[in-house]
């Protein structure tokens, strides 16, 4: 089974979070009861408006072959570099997904939406973002069993003189402690003052992330903020200037967040987890698969590679914001009339944009071109990225011209799925399609007939005999949805030079 992101067709230009620490809001709230928001209003609480959780539970994900993850764009939950997915929760959740055998949607929340109303209403299966396991969570949300323990740390600006090692003289110099209103280190703080210590906090829109906070500490705009330890650790490989400060809390459990209906689905991410993390005796330290183990280090432990890949820091224009063959893709595509997002989407599908590949079936290059299909007499030349984008390119403009006279959803994934399986096995699923009395020009009957290519009673007498449909399936699936996510982060990127990008909505620890 092939590495899968899949992000709903329905998608709503959303993507934005990792990137938003360039973006940086003006001034702070100075309030401890309301929760700011970006047009100015207050509302208390997690500004639920879907209280009532749709019934999807994990028979209907199975039926649909697709689990859908909600979380956020940062270095330690999803990302791309150069068109390529990545990140702890991302890498996590989608080997659930493949030891289920489903594909992987990421849902990725932005500007003003709710990650508890995306679940509730079935945009999303599991919040997987960091998420702390809180009573107010809870309340509309239900957890897995754990999958990590965290420590809520204090963290300062270099510019703090002196800075403090307890909690009790942070009060004492009234150094004000800026977090999110919904964040699980507001109510630990409300509970340390509870407490008797007098804190002085103050709050940000919900536009802001932890990430987003310690960027604007390292740069001196907040005194101080809290961070569970594992997002500093990483934060703290790219950004200057973060002076780590006292413990507040301890062994917070982080957990993935489901629809309380959601029993089955419950149990199995539940027996996933189990493999993976569990609680050792009393004072020793959990058990972690190599698996975990293996992902902590890479975003939470190890040297800067996926740091400097995220690293908000470093501009990406000089390569490109999908990857590095941008302003190439864009020329090619551009002369042929076909969407270059969508070209992208190919490469990264193919061949992770990996100009030297070659598949098992001979397939070259970074749009994977068949040589026997190629205008391109010398092989070898197949490897030059400019030779092999115009071939990909010229090869998917032929197909969009064969399905021309269907609608442009249909057209684009008749023309993927044959640019995948070949035109004789997407003309045997039409025919079959046909056979069981579907309209073969809509995508979702053959869809469905290619699925069915994979048993012998179906197989047997197609021209072309058996198709491993279902990759075919996931891989028009998945190139249509990659499309959404990079069109979000090219309009954000847009929006960035502009300086009218919002950040995320700013629900995740």
């Amino acid at each position: 089974m092939q590495n899968k992101t899949l992000v709903p067709s329905t998608i709503r230009n959303t993507v934005v979070g990792a990137l938003s620490v360039l973006f940086i809001s003006t001034g702070c709230i100075n309030t401890d009861d309301v929760d700011p928001f970006v047009d100015g209003s207050t509302q208390k609480g997690l500004n639920v408006t879907v209280t009532e959780p749709i019934d999807r539970d994990y028979s209907d994900i199975k039926q649909d072959g697709t689990i859908k993850m909600i979380t956020r764009y940062s270095s330690n939950t999803y990302f791309l570099h150069q068109g390529i997915e990545w990140g702890f929760e991302y890498e996590l959740v989608r080997k659930f997904a493949q030891e289920h055998d489903l594909a992987l949607e990421v849902v990725v929340v932005g500007p003003n939406e709710n990650p508890y109303d995306l679940l509730n209403s079935g945009m999303g299966d599991l919040i997987a973002a960091n998420y702390t396991a809180t009573p107010e969570r809870k309340k509309y949300i239900k957890f897995t069993r754990p999958y990590n323990l965290v420590d809520q740390v204090l963290v300062f600006s270099d510019g703090v003189e002196d800075p403090p090692e307890t909690i009790e003289k942070v009060a004492e110099r009234d150094i004000p402690i800026t977090v999110r209103r919904n964040s699980s280190y507001y109510y630990r703080l409300q509970s340390l003052r509870d407490q008797g210590i007098n804190l002085v906090t103050r709050q940000v829109p919900n536009t802001k992330d932890t990430e987003s906070l310690l960027f604007e500490i390292s740069n001196n705009t907040h005194s101080a903020t809290v961070a569970d330890d594992n997002i500093f650790n990483a934060s703290n490989r790219y950004m200057q200037g973060l002076v780590k400060g006292p413990t507040i809390a301890k062994n917070d459990t982080i957990a993935w967040a489901i629809r309380k209906n959601a029993n089955d689905l419950e149990t199995e991410l539940n027996r996933f987890l189990y493999k993976h993390f569990r609680f050792g005796n009393e004072g020793e330290d959990p058990k972690r698969s190599t698996f975990l183990n293996i992902l902590r280090k890479r975003y939470f432990e190890s040297g800067q590679q996926i740091a400097e890949y995220y690293n908000p820091e470093m501009s990406s224009r000089g390569s490109g914001v999908i990857s590095p063959y941008d302003d190439l893709i864009k020329e090619v595509a551009d002369s042929a009339g076909v969407d270059w997002l969508l070209v992208s989407s190919i490469a990264a599908q193919e061949t992770k944009f990996n100009p030297k590949s070659k598949s098992w079936a001979g397939a070259v290059g970074l749009m994977q071109v068949m040589p026997r299909f190629s205008e391109v007499s010398n092989e070898e030349d197949l490897y030059d990225v400019e030779t092999n984008i115009r071939e990909g390119v010229r090869i998917i403009k032929e197909h969009l011209n064969h399905y021309s006279y269907m609608d442009s959803t249909n057209k684009w994934s008749f023309a993927l799925a044959t640019y995948n399986a070949g035109p004789g096995h997407v003309a045997d699923a039409r025919r079959l399609a046909i056979d069981q009395n579907k309209n073969p020009n809509e995508w979702e009957n053959v869809e469905a007939a290619l699925l069915k290519l994979m048993q012998r009673k179906y197989y047997k007498d197609a021209r072309y005999g058996f198709t491993r449909g279902i990759e075919t399936v996931r891989y028009v699936k998945e190139i249509k949805n990659r499309y959404n996510t990079y069109e979000s982060i090219l309009t954000m990127s847009e929006s960035d030079e502009e300086g009218t990008v919002p950040g995320v909505m700013g629900l995740f620890n």
